[in-house]
């Protein structure tokens, strides 16, 4: 005779207990997504609105720097331009040069290593190249007097903002997941003030013609009219 094989008790035991509500934990997830979703557009739009507000700074820093730098011998002036120029040549026509970039990228990482929060923003704000060219250029006018030094320094720095500028924007508009393109406007206007801000500070120190004061002076002054024409035509100042 066979013998009888009974449920196993516990089988039994959790048989009359409902199962696990997967419907119910997928709501909540959905919700939960929805809620992060909807916080991240949120979050977007408010940076967007911040972009538009920035983007008069962006355009006073840029009038601003070239008032003063119109103060420096136009001979030296095209030096900085030719480094532009050559710059956005090979890159268009010859070579991206994402490698350097990457580069001083590390660099920037090792250096700030000691702060977290700092190695992920600090390489796409700071123009490594166009800095330790400012210090070298410093430590060698001491015993050097060549104008070739300046030119050639000048050709560096001009070659060296542009290449930040231009992987930095590449880099902010390649993440995904960037609502209203919010990241690449607010970010890139960040991050084009601070480095034209840097860029005068060094040049001031270097040319007694070009005033770092002058130039703050005149950014803030033309962003203040700015402002003031706007609300005085949205709100009917007189």
């Amino acid at each position: 005779m066979a013998k009888k094989e009974f449920p196993d008790k516990a089988a039994l035991k959790n048989k009359d207990k409902p199962e696990k509500d997967d419907f119910g934990s997928g709501l909540r997830g959905d919700f939960s997504s929805k809620i992060s979703g909807l916080s991240s557009k949120l979050f977007g739009v408010i940076k967007v609105i911040l972009a538009v507000f920035i983007l008069p700074v962006v355009y006073s820093s840029v009038v601003s720097f070239l008032n003063e730098f119109v103060q420096i011998d136009k001979g030296l002036q095209q030096f900085f331009y030719d480094g532009i120029i050559t710059f956005l040549a090979i890159y268009l026509f010859i070579w991206e040069p994402a490698a350097l970039y990457n580069k001083g990228h590390k660099l920037l990482e090792f250096m700030f290593s000691f702060f977290k929060p700092l190695v992920n923003v600090a390489p796409f704000l700071l123009p490594i190249y166009t800095i330790l060219i400012f210090i070298i250029y410093g430590l060698l006018s001491i015993g050097i007097k060549s104008a070739q030094l300046l030119e050639y320094s000048l050709f560096a720095i001009g070659f060296s903002t542009i290449l930040h500028l231009v992987f930095a924007a590449k880099t902010i508009r390649s993440k995904k997941g960037d609502f209203l393109k919010a990241n690449y406007i607010f970010g890139f206007s960040f991050i084009f003030i601070l480095n034209l801000t840097l860029l005068a500070l060094g040049l001031s120190f270097i040319f007694g013609g070009f005033s770092f004061v002058d130039f703050c002076s005149t950014s803030f002054n033309i962003v203040k009219g700015i402002f003031y024409s706007v609300f005085k035509q949205l709100f009917l100042f007189k």
